[in-house]
């Protein structure tokens, strides 16, 4: 008798830590950091809209609880693009 296959992972990004400085996320086993100073819009939001992150295509990902998407270019070199949105 085979059991059968469990159902496929979808989850391949995470949150893995939320601290005074910034987010961490993890992603296709690359860790990420996101500060405030260069990522504002993380901070002061609760933590479960920062835990809920979705990747929408592999390196593009996704906060539904704050509207705010970002792919793995902009978080490696924000420096790149420097227009950013404000926080009303």
């Amino acid at each position: 008798m085979s059991s059968l296959a469990h159902g496929k992972n979808t989850s391949v990004v995470e949150v893995t830590h939320i601290s005074s400085h910034g987010v961490w996320l993890l992603s296709h086993s690359k860790e990420l950091f996101m500060s405030y100073a260069d990522f504002p819009w993380f901070k002061n939001q609760a933590v479960n809209a920062i835990l809920n992150v979705e990747e929408l295509s592999r390196g593009h990902f996704y906060w539904p609880d704050i509207d705010v998407d970002l792919t793995e270019e902009i978080i490696e070199h924000p420096e790149r693009f420097p227009l950013k949105a404000t926080i009303t």
